[in-house]
């Protein structure tokens, strides 16, 4: 009886005073400089369901206001994202939805297939296609839905669009608000599609090699899930009472055993 009292207070203090590492790249030495070369940076390629921004200039005026068209899409609310200290509501675009077949339907020249293309791949095809429609043509292409979505222990779960295409996996929680201290870092799962497949990854971000990932990197559409502590669990479970008894009883039983002992 006595020795099965011992383990539960032993128990009981070890699930309560169990640190967590809330440390990024923990396993850096602090006075050491860690170099190496960036070679698992993706750019992105267009998919099915994207929408981009596609515009045409030209000498001629009257072909920039045909192929400058658009196509006007009303999507709603797509994200929130921070500039500076200011928030925008991204509540219309005007673009090129991407078909299910990864095709575009472009003023004169019909149905593009763009998807699977990189964005600068992307503008060389045009610029072939519109040769003979155009004079010197300069094309720019844009992605107006590039988003990620960050969810789970984080200050400020949401879905962002992301204006410059290129984001790592730092920078999307820093955007969310970074994790809360339930959050595991050791144990962040990040969900992608991809070719018509769903791609599953945990990344422990307390540990340097992360940064080689493939999933370092985000692409557009991904989702990042944040898993909360088991300490979170019993907090959502558990009322304030309920602790409060349960840290007072704890307290008790050790000195009970103190003296016991």
């Amino acid at each position: 009886m006595k020795l099965t009292f011992t383990y539960l207070i032993a128990f009981l203090c070890l699930v309560s005073c169990t640190p967590r590492n809330l440390a990024y790249f923990s396993d850096l030495q602090e006075a050491s400089e860690y170099t190496e070369n960036i070679q698992n940076s993706s750019v992105a390629k267009i998919q099915p369901d994207d929408l981009l921004s596609i515009s045409v200039t030209s000498p001629s005026p009257e072909a920039n206001a045909l192929f400058n068209r658009g196509e006007n899409i009303t999507t709603g609310i797509v994200s929130n994202y921070s500039i500076g200290s200011g928030t925008t509501n991204n509540l219309y675009r005007e673009g090129y939805l991407v078909d299910e077949s990864g095709y575009i339907n472009f003023p004169v020249l019909g149905k593009v297939h763009l998807a699977g293309l990189t964005r600068n791949e992307a503008i060389e095809k045009f610029s072939k296609e519109l040769e003979p429609h155009l004079k010197d043509p300069i094309i720019n292409i844009r992605f107006l839905n590039y988003k990620i979505t960050v969810v789970g222990e984080v200050n400020r779960p949401a879905t962002f669009t992301i204006p410059t295409q290129k984001i790592n996996i730092l920078e999307a929680l820093g955007m969310a608000g970074d994790m809360t201290a339930f959050g595991k870092r050791e144990n962040v799962l990040v969900i992608r599609e991809e070719d018509g497949v769903r791609k599953m990854t945990r990344l422990n971000l307390n540990n340097k090699e992360v940064l080689n990932s493939p999933y370092f990197y985000l692409q557009q559409n991904d989702v990042v899930y944040v898993e909360p502590d088991k300490m979170k669990q019993i907090q959502a479970s558990t009322n304030t009472r309920t602790l409060s008894i349960i840290t007072a009883v704890t307290s008790l039983l050790i000195v009970v055993a103190t003296r016991l002992f």
